[in-house]
């Protein structure tokens, strides 16, 4: 929350010493007819203000309500395009070293302003609750986030700040892809001694050919639902995430462990 609203706070006082250098009633009056002028509005309102944001202890990584992130992801987004495509048009009509002479002169600004954007887009970036605890029996995998409750036996998923239900943790099982023996064994494990007569470069792009595929087998995991309630709730799937780190993959792993001890 501090970051954005620091974020919204710099743009804003690069915005007043534009429009000073412009003149007030100038920029007032070509900023009324201009459609970008107020995303610019709205999105520095929404980044300031930041309404409906509270922090919350058992929410760490999401202090904002879901449809205040989707919004700002989506303005930053048409913001960076906007930056990104003057950057582009100043290139091509003015050549590269106007433009190293114009970043000179806004002392960086023409590249700072796309890392801004660029950086509230990361931070609304969709992810989890909470990082991976295992010993609270939290998990993170994906955008997905997972609390084991032992002594009650049940299972709370939210998908990023929405909670998507609660299940007995018995009738909740983890599936891998089809070669569960590579999701759980490095690939390097089973590249292939190098043939008789292979020269090293041809043993490298099959030691790469068969890491890729292991990657491949292993790029998603599913958590599944068994129980008569579940029937028509999506061929009882509760979420598919993919592997992407791994730390996901860890997480994953300690998941299927703590549902079996269940």
């Amino acid at each position: 929350m501090f970051t954005l609203r620091a974020i919204g706070l710099v743009l804003l006082s690069r915005w007043l010493y534009s429009m000073a250098q412009m003149g007030y009633a100038e920029a007032l009056s070509a900023m009324a007819s201009s459609p970008w002028a107020s995303i610019n509005g709205v999105f520095l309102f929404l980044l300031i203000v930041l309404p409906g944001a509270h922090a919350r202890a058992e929410r760490p990584f999401h202090p904002l309500p879901q449809w205040l992130r989707q919004a700002l992801r989506l303005f930053a987004f048409l913001c960076l395009l906007f930056a990104v495509w003057l950057i582009g048009a100043y290139v091509l009509t003015d050549g590269l070293r106007p433009t190293v002479d114009a970043i000179a002169r806004t002392n960086g600004w023409f590249v700072a302003a796309p890392a801004l954007y660029g950086a509230v887009l990361w931070i609304c970036r969709p992810r989890a609750l909470w990082r991976t605890n295992v010993a609270a029996r939290r998990f993170a995998i994906g955008r997905y986030a997972i609390s084991v409750d032992a002594p009650t036996r049940t299972v709370v998923v939210w998908v990023e700040s929405r909670k998507l239900g609660q299940y007995d943790a018995r009738e909740l099982s983890i599936t891998w892809p089809a070669a569960e023996a590579i999701e759980r064994e490095r690939p390097s494990a089973h590249v292939p001694a190098p043939a008789d007569g292979m020269t090293p470069e041809a043993g490298q792009r099959a030691a790469r050919a068969v890491r890729a595929h292991g990657w491949a087998r292993r790029s998603h995991v599913q958590l599944r639902w068994d129980s008569p309630a579940a029937v028509g709730h999506n061929g009882q799937t509760v979420f598919r995430a993919t592997l992407a780190t791994d730390g996901d993959r860890t997480a994953a792993r300690a998941l299927e462990a703590a549902l079996r001890q269940v």
